[in-house]
């Protein structure tokens, strides 16, 4: 039953190869996972300039060719020969039977064995074909992970900006205080010691931007380093995942569209066309072959008719023991792992799916909660405490506290959308279709 739920898969797989191998998702980035168009454009550069990539094209091109080869017979033999030669005066008018002959012969495999060649060949190019997939989708991810992580550095580097344009202003209106008689030294020291630890931090940003970039330099697989620009304002992406996308349709696309699982289908379909292929070695080949044999005229100057041979020849399965059955049973057991290999991989793409999409619920949450309290609460307190500064109502540690603590919030909800895009990433790259597309598959 499940044999011929794999025959019945080959004729679906057929069509989604077909598309695959003529339109191998060379263009638009979108195709792979989305991305807002700057991103876009980094992409297409890296799936163009990536050499595992662009081998594997090559390598598609080359399997292509091989199977018509697979599925076609052999070259026919052509033998000539001398028969019957006496070896006393090697005269060929001497003896009746000597004869200069030639032949032709060809190898004949037992019927559906070509066919399943060919077959098996369009499964390998299959293979390769989802690979390719992969490996872009696995690209594409990699380089939007390193572009929102550009992204988030470079707005912590504004935020470290505002931070120390902050702490100056807090250790000016310090010193005047002091200066006056109204504020403490201390005050100036902490504002002192703020300042320092911002400025250190402001190094370690450049030092870890210049990484960044350096990482998506080497993705894009660019000669010599290029800056590049970070996203400046992304949007709230409010995917509605558990609402309008359900997780069990989620699962189930990635179950249809993972290029990873294809492949594993894939391989599947072709080990067990390796056992119909071990089922017909135990049927033999034929070799025909056709010869004609002309002779001279006897020394009496008689004439002698040429002769005409044919030869029907096959193999016996006399050593199958040893031979056919043992690849027979190897053939099974290479079926037996690719099914299992199968299932424990849709398993997990189901766990990883749900794990994903809890993530990004979970992050989507934190975000509206930092945006929609935390935040406009964090503003209330820093103007709070600096008006009660001013009057001496609260001490300086929770002043400057409040002013540091609005800013770091902030820079906690800029992570959490960045961490949003690169999980709708991943998600994006399990499943095998943007978001997007997903929502019109429904």
């Amino acid at each position: 039953m499940m044999k011929a739920s794999y025959r019945n898969n080959l004729f679906s797989f057929t069509a989604v190869l077909f598309v695959a191998i003529l339109f191998p998702m060379t263009g638009s980035a979108e195709t792979m996972i989305w991305a807002p168009a700057p991103l876009g454009v980094l992409i297409e550069e890296g799936l163009s300039n990536n050499q595992s990539i662009n081998s594997l094209k090559s390598q598609i091109e080359a399997l292509n060719d091989l199977e018509s080869v697979a599925g076609s017979l052999q070259d026919p033999k052509v033998g000539f020969g001398l028969l019957n030669l006496p070896i006393d005066s090697f005269s060929f008018d001497q003896e009746p039977m000597t004869q200069k002959q030639i032949s032709i012969s060809q190898k004949f495999p037992w019927f559906g064995k070509l066919d399943l060649k060919t077959q098996r060949a369009t499964l390998t190019t299959g293979q390769k074909a989802m690979a390719l997939v992969s490996e872009k989708l696995t690209l594409s991810k990699n380089i939007a992970h390193g572009w929102y992580d550009l992204g988030f550095v470079s707005k912590s580097q504004e935020i470290n900006s505002r931070l120390i344009q902050r702490v100056q202003q807090i250790l000016r209106s310090a010193e005047s205080r002091y200066a006056t008689g109204y504020g403490l030294q201390q005050n100036i020291f902490q504002a002192q010691v703020e300042l320092s630890q911002l400025s250190d931090e402001k190094i370690t940003l450049q030092k870890k931007r210049r990484i960044t970039e350096d990482r998506l330099n080497e993705l894009l697989n660019r000669e010599s380093f290029e800056s590049i620009k970070a996203p400046v304002e992304l949007d709230f992406p409010d995917l509605k995942i558990g609402t309008d996308i359900a997780v069990p349709t989620l699962q189930s696309i990635a179950r249809k569209y993972n290029p990873v699982l294809k492949t594993k289908e894939i391989e599947i379909l072709k080990e067990q066309t390796n056992i119909d292929l071990a089922h017909k070695d135990y049927m033999p080949d034929f070799d025909i072959k056709l010869a004609y044999g002309q002779r001279d005229r006897s020394q009496a100057g008689q004439n002698r008719d040429d002769f005409f041979s044919a030869v029907l020849a096959m193999n016996i399965p006399v050593w199958k023991n040893s031979r056919q059955d043992k690849n027979l049973s190897a053939a099974t057991a290479s079926h037996h792992a690719a099914e299992q290999s199968y299932q424990y991989l849709q398993e997990s793409l189901n766990h990883q799916v749900d794990a994903l999409a809890t993530e990004i619920q979970d992050l989507q949450e934190s975000f509206k909660l930092y945006k929609d309290s935390l935040l406009p609460q964090a503003k209330q307190w820093a103007r709070a405490a600096k008006n009660a500064y001013e009057v001496d109502k609260v001490e300086f540690d929770t002043m400057i506290d409040a002013q540091i603590r609005l800013l770091k919030f902030e820079l906690q909800a800029e992570k959490y959308l960045f961490d949003i895009y690169k999980k709708r990433a991943d998600l994006e790259t399990v499943i095998g279709k943007p978001l997007d597309v997903v929502t019109a598959l429904k």
